[in-house]
């Protein structure tokens, strides 16, 4: 028998301290004086030294009584490899009629000595799970402590600390139910053994014993059924992957869905032996660039509905262990509908191609939950589980993804509850947010289809799947708020919440299409929330009941009229059909129901998620591998006709079901009413710039349209929308970037933002001599300030003059009589408008401003006069 080779850092652990030689005490030099005073304190010291020493003996021998309790039933060390007859668990669905999966109690091991493992996985265990093996006595003393310190800061959830040798205890002997009895068998057994057996012995027989998945039991049987060779022939990438297991065999399985964590922890692995001294850097990075999973031999069980069974198995492991799980004939009674799951399977199967061939579309996955009890009906987690091209044994149903705007509707369920209402209206336009992310880049989101759509409404803006307005939405309804909403909700990948700004509202995040589909249930029972449910009952092998599952009264999280309007909006198919069109895949007939895609931008993933009160059903379409489909691979395209397919089947012959509808929104500001403001058309006078009536000449009469429109941020503050008008909205950061944007739409749009005039045209007066000039700036009686200066000067001359030779523009004080020129206009433009600059102020007072048009043979032929103050 060989030991492996202990690493320098192992070396140095072992260190020999020497041992010191105390002098005597010093004796106190006058027995009368000082603390010490016989008189004063012999009688009270022994009393104490007495209690103290009577305390430590009751202590010892309650200790010694406590651990003779502990260990009158524990089993012999000599009966260590004595195995128990194992019976297979057995998981039906949710009739109890119909086998899923068995999971077989026989056992494959097969014996082997330490010489017949490869070096690489010894070493690769024992710096993983104790790397200090060869040098403890079966317990850490250290581990011990530091786990129970972890134990109190954590509010007693057990922790580990536990050595090679206590692992090997919990798999062969004892149970691996959490608690502090079984954690103080464990170390008494621990020290016996370890007085026992050698650590060689030790530790072939944990290799032999430990589950690797798969019903794998030891380093030889896992070897030839994941890779099919001997121990002794893995490669340091497999001996690696391999010791990866242990820690959780069904959650870190190669055929599973935690592909990306068990590289993770691989990589951890190989880390570890080159700190410890094992491997070099080098060897580190061929072990990488080898991957192991590729190396892995595929496999095929006759099994139903297998990413639900896999997942079920996780949960089961999770509570009672592998070796119960493996081992312990429980019979586990599901939620899963098997013919539900049957139907999405074939739907699957059928549009895949169809998918495949148009967008490159290889996957989907379907998740089905009866809303009522949170209990999954069907969970397809891909295509085909077994096919290795597409990954398929991933559960895509549990890993994060990408939602696009299917997660809008969390985002506009916030804003409803912060006293927005769908009536509000957002302005659709193209807008620059400011710098976001980590580059610091402006921020201009884009609608799906490159337009805009100017004022609409949030109804609107959900159910047409609105951009722009939708970062809008998130923005007034917060995106620290929109998160807490989505965590009550159930989503529990958000909690990096530095990563998120306002994309989060077009799927900046990634979520699990489970959960994402028991969110919308949050919807669809009006507000109550219920827990995902897998597992109806559990007996173990002699038929008692380990856990069975009750009615669920849920807790509310929201208010039933907020999930209500959400209810109502995405079921309200005129609302979305502006870019949906009338006919689509978001509707079931006459049967109300209620549905949201998403996309994301680089068609990576399209989803659909839809609900009636009773049913809610998600589905997600992509490629496992991440690579973006082709085309314009939406989710309306993509994702809804497989869940259109889905949900008709399933509620074939089912009761049609209304959705309550929500009651009347309360505004108390035009803009939370639907109301921007009218658009009023009118003829102007383009020479006074007043209203036109019958005398303006023709060639002088345009038509204009105004309408005074703002960005909701003019009349809302955000964090209380139905409060006072805000006194000064440019304070809000986002105001003048929205605003701008509004503006430049307005004038492309060829509105005019401003107040209609009132006054008409003065200028054509019917019989009147026509006027050869006209003050049009500044006013008549108009009160400028000298910080304005320089001031235009604006007249306007009618084309039909065309004589006028220049123009001269003088002020006077009216208190003194002084006057003086200001400029003067050679030839004025034919346009009509002329303008020359003021640039110097004069003195504080009342002034005259008039105008002498000179036409070519040098004669004055009219002039103006207006008066202004100057303050």
């Amino acid at each position: 028998m060989r030991l492996p080779r202990l690493s320098p850092q192992a070396k140095k652990r072992w260190r020999v301290e020497p041992i010191g030689i105390h002098p005597p005490r010093r004796k106190i030099s006058s027995p009368r004086s000082g603390f010490f005073s016989p008189r004063r304190k012999t009688r009270p010291v022994k009393r104490l030294f007495i209690i103290v020493i009577i305390l430590i003996i009751l202590a010892g021998l309650g200790g010694i009584g406590v651990f003779l309790w502990i260990a009158k039933d524990l089993p012999s060390p000599d009966r260590l490899l004595e195995r128990e007859i194992a019976q297979s668990t057995k998981i039906y669905d949710r009739t109890g009629k119909i086998i899923l999966y068995e999971i077989h109690g026989a056992q494959r091991r097969t014996l082997v000595e330490l010489d017949e493992i490869s070096d690489w996985l010894i070493w690769a265990t024992i710096v993983t799970e104790d790397k200090d093996f060869y040098q403890h006595k079966g317990f850490d003393l250290r581990g011990i402590i530091r786990a129970v310190w972890k134990n109190i800061t954590r509010r007693g959830k057990l922790q580990g600390g536990s050595t090679i040798t206590q692992q090997f205890i919990k798999n062969s002997i004892l149970t691996p139910q959490k608690s502090y009895i079984r954690k103080i068998k464990e170390l008494i057994l621990a020290y016996q053994i370890e007085r026992k057996f050698s650590k060689d012995q030790i530790l072939k027989m944990y290799l032999n014993e430990i589950p690797y998945g798969a019903n794998a039991y030891g380093a030889e049987s896992a070897a030839r059924i994941y890779f099919n060779k001997r121990a002794k022939d893995l490669t340091l990438a497999e001996a690696t992957l391999l010791a990866a297991l242990p820690k959780a065999p069904t959650y870190y399985s190669p055929h599973g869905s935690h592909r990306q964590e068990l590289l993770a922890r691989q990589e951890y692995i190989l880390n570890s032996m080159v700190k410890e001294g094992y491997i070099s850097q080098e060897k580190k990075k061929e072990a990488l660039e080898e991957n192991a999973l590729a190396n892995v031999v595929a496999r095929r069980e006759a099994i139903l509905a297998p990413h639900f069974v896999m997942y079920v198995k996780e949960l089961l492991t999770a509570k009672y262990g592998e070796r119960l799980v493996e081992k312990g004939g429980l019979k586990v009674i599901t939620t899963l509908d098997i013919e539900l799951q049957e139907l999405a399977e074939e739907i699957i199967e059928e549009q895949v191609k169809i998918n495949q061939e148009s967008f490159g579309a290889t996957n989907a996955a379907l998740v089905a939950l009866d809303a009522q009890t949170g209990q999954i009906l069907t969970m397809v987690g891909s295509r085909d589980y077994f096919d290795q091209n597409i990954d398929g044994n991933v559960n895509v149903t549990i890993c994060p993804r990408q939602p696009g705007s299917s997660f809008k509707p969390i985002v506009y369920a916030r804003a409803l509850e912060e006293g927005y209402t769908p009536e509000t209206i957002i302005f659709d336009v193209e807008t620059n947010f400011g710098p976001s992310g980590p580059e610091k880049k402006d921020y201009i989101p884009h609608n799906y289809d490159g337009k805009t759509y100017g004022p609409i409404t949030m109804r609107q803006a959900l159910a047409g799947s609105i951009n722009i307005a939708s970062v809008k939405v998130i923005y007034l309804a917060g995106v620290q708020d929109a998160l807490n909403l989505a965590e009550r909700m159930g989503y529990t990948t958000l909690k990096d919440r530095s990563r998120f700004g306002l994309s989060l509202v077009l799927g900046g995040a990634e979520v699990k299409l489970l959960e994402h589909v028991s969110a919308f249930s949050v919807f669809a029972q009006e507000g109550i929330k219920r827990s995902t449910q897998a597992i109806l009952s559990i007996e173990d092998s002699a038929g008692r009941v380990l856990e069975e599952i009750k009615p669920e009264e849920g807790t509310r999280i929201m208010n039933v009229q907020i999930a209500r309007t959400i209810n109502d909006i995405l079921s309200d198919n005129e609302a979305r059909a502006f870019v949906f069109g009338a006919q689509n895949f978001l509707t079931l007939g006459n049967r109300p129901v209620a549905a949201k895609t998403g996309t994301t931008n680089d068609f990576r993933d399209a989803w659909t998620i839809g609900y009636t009160p009773t049913l809610v059903a998600g589905v997600w379409t992509g490629n496992n591998d991440n690579t973006a489909m082709t085309g314009r691979a939406a989710g309306a395209n993509v994702a809804a006709p497989v869940w259109n397919r889905f949900m008709r089947r399933a509620l074939e012959g089912q009761p049609i079901e209304e959705f309550t509808p929500p009651g009347i929104s309360q505004a108390t500001k035009p803009v939370l009413a639907g109301w921007v403001g009218g658009q009023v058309k009118v003829k102007i006078d383009k020479v006074s710039g007043k209203l036109a009536t019958e005398f303006t000449p023709e060639d002088c009469v345009v038509e204009k349209t105004f309408w005074p429109v703002h960005s909701i941020l003019h009349s809302v503050n955000k964090a209380d929308p139905q409060g006072p008008i805000p006194d000064d909205p440019t304070i809000d950061p986002q105001y003048t970037r929205w605003e701008e944007a509004v503006q430049k739409w307005a004038e492309e749009q060829e509105y005019i933002t401003e107040e209609p005039p009132i006054e008409y045209d003065d200028v054509h007066l019917g019989d009147e001599e026509l006027d050869y000039i006209l003050w049009l700036n500044p006013r008549d009686e108009t009160e400028i300030s000298r910080a304005n200066f320089p001031i235009n000067l604006s007249v306007f001359v009618p084309a039909e003059f065309d004589n006028i030779a220049r123009i001269k523009f003088f002020y006077s004080n009216i208190d003194n009589g002084e006057s003086k020129l200001v400029a003067t206009i050679f030839d004025p433009e034919e346009t009509g408008k002329t303008t020359v600059s003021w640039a110097e102020p004069p003195p504080v007072g009342h002034y005259q401003l008039y105008i002498e048009a000179i036409d070519r043979d040098d004669q004055q032929i009219q002039s103006k006069r207006i008066e202004i103050e100057i303050e």
